[in-house]
């Protein structure tokens, strides 16, 4: 199989689908790897890199689309790319089809099949390869809500841990999965006063065995997050229903309760977000303010982090992508139900039913 990955166009996306470790791994079982041009640069590695193992150079995005049975990606397509997509191609690549009618309909158009990172399940339930970027995102919340709680950001000009004699800041996560988790985790390391709250009772149970002291746990309904948003310096939104358009919890009319310069940092925002007064922003314009709330809603938070990103989410893609080169696209699918569960669109039809239910559209049996 020929195996195209050409350089993300987000704005201020800097990781990349493949390491050079990927291409030896590819060249060696006998496939061909095309890497555009500078592809890796976001991400520290270098053309050179790439060609030590085996990969060709494409000079343009083009080049890549045009040669290559799978293309690999980080992002979704951009509208610049929709048209560089051709029927029965694969692309393998984070989509998150529910929060946008445009690239659903854009994706159908193409005839291509579509294969989801963040609706594929293992065996156990989990979503391999959303979590490494769920880590990513989770600890990053918090580096980010306390860089935009200082003043010359339009923050409270609040000191996440506090200082003796000063109480620390208080941060309200909203969902307690490996977003919340790993943002309580970091939370708590600044010393801050957290709860996480969640719907499912296992779970809040779990954590509370497992969280520092400094982290409370506390169960998800109207009342309890209305009451959180009174304390909140700092609201995580952190919630996930898998390859669906995530519920909005916070109300328009609930940021009137919060504290003037307080933040918010909607992780969910790739699915639509869990604050209604969410709405998309990028690394170069990452905020703006609604009812004097803080609002951070950048849609590639890992981005940021090109290098930690990229080989985190490499780790988890690679055994996939060898698994789907090898077999072919139909083979591996049929004999893998992880693989299933990750295609939403296939050959100009929806085949995943959440995204079909966001949308009104019919759900097609792969």
């Amino acid at each position: 199989m020929i195996i195209g990955v050409p350089t993300e166009v987000k704005t201020d996306e800097y990781r990349v689908a493949l390491l050079p470790v990927g291409v030896e791994e590819l060249v060696a079982r006998g496939h061909q790897v095309l890497i555009q041009s500078e592809a890796g640069v976001g991400s520290g590695v270098t053309n050179e890199d790439y060609l030590q193992c085996g990969a060709e150079l494409c000079d343009t995005a083009d080049e890549v689309f045009a040669r290559a049975d799978m293309i690999i990606k980080v992002k979704e397509p951009q509208p610049e790319e929709y048209a560089k997509v051709r029927a029965g191609q694969i692309l393998f690549t984070y989509f998150h089809f529910a929060a946008s009618r445009d690239l659903t309909d854009g994706m159908l158009e193409t005839g291509s099949t579509c294969i989801a990172y963040e609706t594929l399940r293992d065996e156990q339930g989990r979503l391999p390869l959303l979590t490494p970027m769920s880590e990513v995102a989770g600890r990053m919340s918090v580096q980010e809500g306390a860089k935009y709680l200082e003043k010359p950001q339009m923050g409270r000009g609040i000191l996440l841990s506090g200082v003796p004699g000063v109480a620390p800041a208080h941060i309200t996560i909203l969902g307690g999965g490996v977003v919340g988790a790993n943002a309580a985790k970091i939370a708590a390391g600044f010393g801050a006063d957290v709860t996480i709250l969640d719907v499912n009772l296992e779970r809040l149970r779990y954590l509370d065995d497992v969280m520092p002291a400094n982290v409370n746990c506390l169960y998800s309904d109207r009342h309890n997050i209305l009451e959180q948003l009174e304390r909140a310096d700092l609201v995580i939104g952190a919630v996930l229903i898998p390859g669906a358009k995530a519920p909005q919890l916070v109300r328009a009319e609930d940021l009137k309760r919060m504290k003037p310069g307080s933040v918010v940092i909607d992780v969910a925002v790739d699915q639509g977000g869990c604050i209604e007064t969410t709405r998309p922003t990028t690394h170069s314009n990452p905020t703006y303010i609604i009812d004097d709330v803080v609002h951070y809603c950048v849609a590639n938070m890992p981005g940021a982090v090109g290098r930690t990103s990229t080989f985190a989410l490499c780790n988890a893609t690679l055994p996939w992508v060898i698994r789907i080169a090898s077999a072919g696209l139909m083979e591996s699918v049929q004999a893998s139900a992880p693989l299933r569960s990750a295609v939403n669109v296939h050959q100009g039809k929806v085949v995943h039913q959440p995204v079909a239910d966001a949308f009104g559209l019919p759900c097609e049996t792969l």
